[in-house]
């Protein structure tokens, strides 16, 4: 089988050497494909010269991460991958990583079912796993019963979970023919999530493979100190957070998009805030008003690209 791993890259200098040798070290034979989005610290060169098996691209400008790794999967489709393998330049794998992914692919009832199958993500240490890896997993333990699995030394091959972030993600051809690439929309943040709506809305599973181990060494927020930043720039990033979530939801293909509905509920919203004299909240749901009210259209038209079942945001 044919497995490329696409990697987009942006001054990668600190993991390059274990990522890229860790590829090298597969105990099935792959090919990757890099997409550079202008790094300033030599990743280019560095790629290039140690790896020189890595087909590398440049990108002429930071294009963010999902037009980037649509180039990459665009180029490996072109080129009969089978899988692709979607990985970030701050992660590596183990010689087995991939092996153990395609023998639960090879052995699940019903492969046409699989949208992404994920391996068990490590935190850099390699000693327990990266936090936000934990958090998705967890959610859905009370459905799939690992903990309990775990604890009674009866793990299965592979469980199903709602989310699993894009650091590691191998995914089949035909979820690509279906699916398709990233929504442009997004330039960075909240690309993983709104693949994962388009997964689900096309019925096909999120499955994590306990015996597949990998490495995410990605930085983790740190609360404690979060809550010691200036207050008003907590302030700041929470509501664009709440953008970003409100984007997400309204590309969603489950839910029920209503143009003239959301427009309501922000008029309500702004009225509700103005009697209670809520200054600063009245000022940020108009400032979304305003900003959502010239991409309502746009936001639909991506939906229903989206919803075309016909390799959406790629060219193959």
């Amino acid at each position: 089988m044919k497995i490329y791993f696409i990697i987009v890259t942006y001054n990668a200098m600190k993991w390059a050497e274990r990522c890229f040798t860790s590829l090298r070290n597969s105990s099935i034979p792959i090919k990757s494909i890099v997409i550079d989005n202008g790094s300033g610290d030599g990743t280019q060169e560095y790629i290039k010269t140690n790896f020189p098996e890595v087909d590398f691209i440049q990108s002429s400008e930071n294009s963010g991460f999902g037009k980037a790794n649509n180039l990459g999967i665009e180029k490996a489709y072109k080129e009969g991958a089978d899988f692709v393998y979607l990985m970030n330049q701050d992660a590596w794998i183990f010689p087995d990583s991939v092996e153990q992914l395609l023998e639960v692919y090879n052995h699940y009832p019903d492969q046409d079912k699989i949208g992404i199958l994920s391996p068990m993500h490590m935190d850099g240490t390699g000693k327990k796993f990266d936090l936000h890896f934990e958090n998705y997993l967890a959610q859905d333990c009370k459905n799939n019963r690992f903990l309990s699995d775990v604890f009674l030394h009866a793990v299965k091959p592979f469980y199903e979970i709602k989310f699993v972030n894009a650091a590691h993600w191998f995914i089949p051809r035909k979820v690509l023919e279906k699916v398709g690439g990233f929504n442009p929309y997004f330039f960075h943040g909240a690309e993983d999530y709104d693949y994962i709506n388009r997964i689900t809305y096309f019925g096909l599973k999120i499955l994590v493979c306990p015996k597949s181990k990998v490495v995410h060494d990605a930085k983790v927020q740190d609360f404690q100190k979060e809550e010691m930043k200036d207050p008003a720039e907590v302030l700041a990033r929470k509501r664009l957070s709440m953008q970003m979530q409100r984007e997400t939801r309204y590309m969603n293909p489950n839910f029920d998009y209503n143009i003239g509905r959301e427009k309501k509920a922000f008029i309500t919203s702004l009225m509700k805030h103005g009697i209670q004299r809520n200054t600063g909240e009245y000022k940020f749901y108009l400032e979304q008003y305003k900003f959502f009210s010239k991409r309502f259209d746009e936001i639909e038209a991506y939906r229903k690209r989206s919803m075309s079942g016909n390799h959406p945001y790629l060219n193959i």
